[in-house]
């Protein structure tokens, strides 16, 4: 939901035990281009006109599955996603395999502490060491087919009869080893190998606004799942602007004012702003009031805001005074995106034993599935030859800032700079 005003990373390379190299959405590295997308570049040329006179993307941005294949290969498959929370792998052996892009990675906690990951093929035959979205917990990684076994920090331990193997040298046969990085307990992957540069610089600026959150040290209370019938990119722009709340929303317009709040400045990597709560009202629920306790580190506007940002490429994080709410988007086809949504709470709330999380998940909840039925509904409107991009209303400026973003990506450039808005309030 946008506003109404609309609002430790490592280099892959060579490790100690001979780990493959990998130089295969979030790239910071201006000097890195991809290739275009198979897109017509006078539709993106629409798209990036200035504020007040451009256009949505091109109609095949949201229903052509090439235009889709080339966004997994270079949005979700060549710099920085988020694939996990840092609580899904947090003791010593805990390993969790997820998908990105055209592939899939396995993340792996050592027994130093040190969250690693890998890309999920075995180096013998390429099978999965873990099948997506599955987890283990054991002090090996163990590919279920032949059974080859390697360390915690993915160095070949066993290979069968290959030890009589002549030249065969263990130390070549290590796990491909991607960077990756823990952000306020989200854990980001870069599956470019190394090209997109550091995740910590690029949210710079995010991360003054995450911090008093203290994300990290929620504990998560609520999760649900969904697959919705819609592009992943219309799922992101219905959520940077509220234009659509009073028309579907009831339950959101009782507890803040669909036209409060501003955006951000657009920083390049991130996208969002902030909404008011009505006077009354103590967080979005479905009566306004909170069955936790306020966030410790939130000063009194922190207590009498929300705050949605949009991390390229996949999450949305959502902040309110007693929790956070964060989606990660999984595109699955050109018109079908898998959502994982998430709430988390103080320790100390969900330490009481009264405590419930439903006054939060079922609220959004209910205003989640409203979302995705409108969002199903323009698939299902753009799937018609006769859909043509449609203007911006002056109250969707976060919007602009996405479509922009996505627009010059398509255009090959990945060092996403920041959009500059004629008359940007922010």
């Amino acid at each position: 939901m946008g506003t109404g005003q609309d609002a430790g990373a490592g280099a892959a390379g060579q490790g100690s035990g001979g780990q493959l190299t990998l130089d295969c959405m979030v790239s910071q590295n201006v000097g890195y281009r991809r290739d275009p997308a198979p897109i017509d570049p006078a539709g993106l040329e629409q798209a990036l006109r200035a504020f007040g006179e451009s256009r949505m993307l091109p109609r095949a941005a949201y229903v052509d599955p090439a235009v889709f294949e080339w966004e997994q290969r270079n949005f979700f498959g060549g710099g920085w996603t988020c694939v996990a929370r840092s609580e899904q792998v947090p003791e010593p052996g805990d390993q969790r395999a997820e998908a990105t892009g055209t592939g899939s990675v396995l993340l792996v906690r050592g027994e130093d502490g040190a969250l690693r990951a890998f890309a999920n093929t075995c180096r013998h035959r390429g099978h999965e060491l873990l099948p997506c979205g599955e987890g283990a917990r054991q002090r090996m990684i163990i590919c279920p087919y032949h059974a080859w076994t390697y360390t915690l920090a993915g160095n070949l331990h066993a290979a069968g009869s290959f030890k009589k193997v002549p030249g065969f040298e263990f130390g070549s046969w290590g796990l491909a080893a991607l960077p990756v990085t823990e952000w306020h307990g989200l854990v980001f992957v870069d599956a470019s190998g190394g090209l997109a540069g550091s995740l910590d610089e690029a949210l710079a600026k995010l991360d003054e606004v995450i911090a008093p959150y203290e994300p990290e040290r929620l504990v998560t209370a609520g999760r649900h799942s969904y697959e919705a019938a819609a592009n992943w990119k219309i799922l992101t722009e219905n959520y940077h602007e509220c234009y659509h709340c009073p028309s579907i929303h009831p339950e959101l317009c009782r507890v803040s004012p669909p036209k409060s709040g501003e955006n951000y400045a657009s920083d390049g990597a991130w996208v969002g702003g902030w909404m008011d709560l009505r006077d009354g009202m103590a967080t979005m629920s479905l009566d306004g009031s909170s069955g936790g306790v306020p966030l410790r580190g939130l000063d009194a506007q922190g207590l009498r805001t929300v705050i949605y940002v949009n991390i390229l490429p996949n999450v949305l994080l959502s902040l309110h005074p007693d929790y956070v709410m964060t989606h990660r988007l999984v595109p699955v086809a050109a018109d079908k995106t898998w959502i994982e949504c998430t709430w988390a709470f103080a320790p100390e709330a969900v330490a009481r034993p009264d405590f419930d999380p439903g006054y939060a998940v079922e609220f959004w909840d209910i205003t989640n599935r409203q979302d995705w039925g409108a969002c199903e509904s323009v698939q299902r409107g753009l799937a018609s030859p006769y859909a043509s991009p449609g203007p911006l209303a002056p109250d969707e400026d976060a919007v602009y800032s996405f479509v922009t973003t996505i627009a010059r990506g398509y255009l090959g450039f990945t060092g996403w700079s920041p959009v500059v808005l004629q008359g940007d309030h922010s």
